[in-house]
């Protein structure tokens, strides 16, 4: 797709280094072959070489240029379950229990990777849980500075450019808060715009807040959750467009927005869906990935200090490879929000 082979060229200068740590997975095998020959971004894999060896040639899976850490003879390891243990001492962490987690938990130390500055992202999720990928987030990398909800969002590609912008849709959240409250329906909402303007380039979000109501035609504790939620973006004076309550058909189709919500700037026209939980978000871009053959990137945790994305387990070769591409254009963005946080005055 154009949005993907785009945003390939765009993170292709910084070559950053991502790690994929479920070298078990011929899926993983295949797309880091497939990353390293595009040439838009450095693969790191997690395991023991020789045995990463044999996959490859038992898949006729071309992995020359690839960088492979194995935890049991990592170099900086006493560093990393060092500073592991610091993070999580109140948990009882130690040293000891540190290493036990790094070594056999390949996402866990793919995210100390990332802590400690040797890679700049992490994708997981093939064979992983969204759990585990969250939690090795959590505990390793933690929260961005300032930032209360980690949650996550799917780029949707689609076959229908009459829809969202130009056929995509930024969705969230689908993988993380099961039953987010109206601050965090807020929050998620205020960085999937992040996401639409930083990954998809969109040049006006407008976010819809979804539920089974729209304007007031329902009503019930669901439906005064979103309507909370949109008072609080308006209470923090937000510069992007948002509406809600509204239902999906009146969020995405202009004449139904137009008979719902007159006078709505999101109605009809929205490319940012806020879910009102995590059901209905993760049924509803299923349905939308397999009756429509739409592409679905995510779920695309966002929040953290340091991008550590999540994969579908249903995902294929192809979108493991895309996913890459955003953990880069993540990774840009760290960067680029780091020299901020540090020169605030310039630019």
């Amino acid at each position: 797709m154009r949005f993907t082979e785009d945003l390939k060229a765009r993170v292709a200068k910084a070559q950053k280094k991502i790690v994929l740590p479920e070298t078990s997975s011929p899926r993983v095998l295949k797309a880091a072959e497939r990353v390293l020959a595009e040439g838009f971004a450095r693969i790191v894999l997690v395991g023991k070489l020789e045995q990463i060896k044999k996959d490859a040639a038992k898949y006729q899976i071309d992995l020359t240029g690839v960088e492979v850490i194995d935890p049991a003879t990592y170099y900086r390891m006493d560093e990393l379950c060092a500073y592991f243990a610091k993070r999580r001492e109140k948990k009882g962490m130690t040293p000891e229990k540190a290493y036990e987690v790094m070594v056999n938990n390949y996402t866990f130390f793919a995210a100390g990777l990332v802590a400690l500055g040797e890679a700049d992202g992490v994708v997981s999720g093939a064979i992983t849980t969204s759990a585990d990928v969250i939690r090795a987030g959590l505990q390793v990398v933690g929260p961005r500075p300032g930032n209360k909800t980690v949650s996550s969002a799917f780029i949707l590609l689609t076959n229908t450019p009459q829809y969202g912008d130009n056929g995509i849709l930024v969705l969230g959240d689908c993988g993380v808060i099961p039953d987010p409250t109206a601050e965090q329906l807020a929050d998620i909402a205020c960085i999937c715009v992040e996401r639409a303007e930083r990954t998809v380039q969109m040049l006006r979000p407008r976010v819809a807040f979804l539920s089974y109501s729209t304007m007031g035609s329902g009503a019930g504790e669901s439906v005064d959750k979103v309507r909370q939620a949109v008072q609080i973006l308006k209470d923090r004076g937000v510069e992007f467009d948002f509406d809600g309550e509204m239902q999906a058909d009146a969020a995405l189709v202009p004449e139904v927005g137009e008979r719902k919500a007159p006078g709505s700037k999101v109605a009809g026209h929205a490319n940012v869906l806020i879910f009102p939980n995590l059901d209905a978000a993760n049924i509803g871009y299923k349905m939308v990935q397999r009756f429509a053959n739409a592409t679905a990137l995510g779920p695309l945790v966002q929040g953290l200090a340091k991008p550590i994305l999540d994969l579908s387990r249903g995902c294929s070769t192809e979108d493991v490879v895309d996913v890459v591409a955003v953990c880069c254009s993540d990774a840009i963005t760290t960067d680029i929000m780091k020299k901020q946080a540090a020169h605030p005055f310039e630019g």
